[in-house]
């Protein structure tokens, strides 16, 4: 079966060269990393293009004209189907999203659709992040879990894993998510779709290197684009474009 891990990147230079090794340690058969960057001014697509001549499994998606880490996602899943993966990993590029649960979340999909790698499972955790995050994560997750109706613990995780067909189903053209909400907006539409996930432990640790790109105003317009979901979908449009 081949694989694409699908990494999302604006000025990780710092992480993405030592992420990329690491993914490629884990040996696993026909798998491919594919790093989409929107134009980062860092030199995080030269790094990648490093890695890329020595690995041949390692590709760059580099996005000149677009920007966000919703249309980034998306135009990483559509690569990957069009490079005929059959899986689909989605991770960040800090290391908060560790490399080494990999293969159990693979494993973990033969049975399933969609794994996501949760903090809020037994035996997950949630490291080096002070007491106000940790608070609006939980406030945040119980919003879109009731709104959104969603069985999920972790529904901020951006750690997955899917099948082919999930990503197909879910309509990629039809998402209207440019940045983080495009997390709560493949869950809901694959929620809706009806296909099985499952959420097995991760340990998230904060980001050692770089800044985060998530702040309060994001985190509002986040809040808000979870209601807009709701609201396409008691009309009928939410896949529609």
């Amino acid at each position: 079966m081949k694989t694409y891990v699908m990494i999302p990147t604006y000025n990780e230079r710092e992480n993405i060269g030592k992420l990329i090794q690491e993914i490629l340690n884990l040996k696993i058969s026909d798998l491919h990393i594919v790093v989409v960057d929107d134009n980062s001014p860092d030199g995080t697509a030269e790094e990648v293009k490093k890695h890329a001549k020595v690995h041949p499994g390692v590709e760059l998606l580099l996005r000149t004209t677009d920007r966000g880490r919703g249309s980034a996602g998306v135009a990483g899943f559509q690569y990957a189907l069009d490079h005929n993966a059959d899986y689909v990993v989605e991770m960040d590029a800090d290391f908060s999203h560790h490399p080494r649960y990999i293969p159990a979340m693979l494993n973990a999909l033969q049975d399933t659709d969609m794994v996501i790698g949760s903090r809020f499972v037994s035996g997950g955790r949630d490291v080096n992040r002070g007491i106000v995050r940790r608070m609006v994560t939980f406030l945040a997750g119980v919003y879109v879990r009731i709104l959104l109706g969603l069985k999920i613990n972790d529904v901020s995780s951006g750690y997955r894993c899917f099948k082919r067909k999930v990503l197909e189903d879910i309509q990629l053209g039809t998402m209207i998510s440019t940045g983080p909400s495009i997390v709560s907006e493949v869950f809901y539409k694959a929620h809706v779709k009806g296909f099985a996930i499952r959420e097995i432990p991760i340990e998230f640790e904060d980001r050692i290197h770089g800044e985060t790109k998530l702040n309060y105003k994001i985190l509002l317009k986040t809040l808000l684009m979870v209601w807009k979901f709701k609201q396409l979908h008691k009309k009928g449009k939410l896949f529609k474009r």
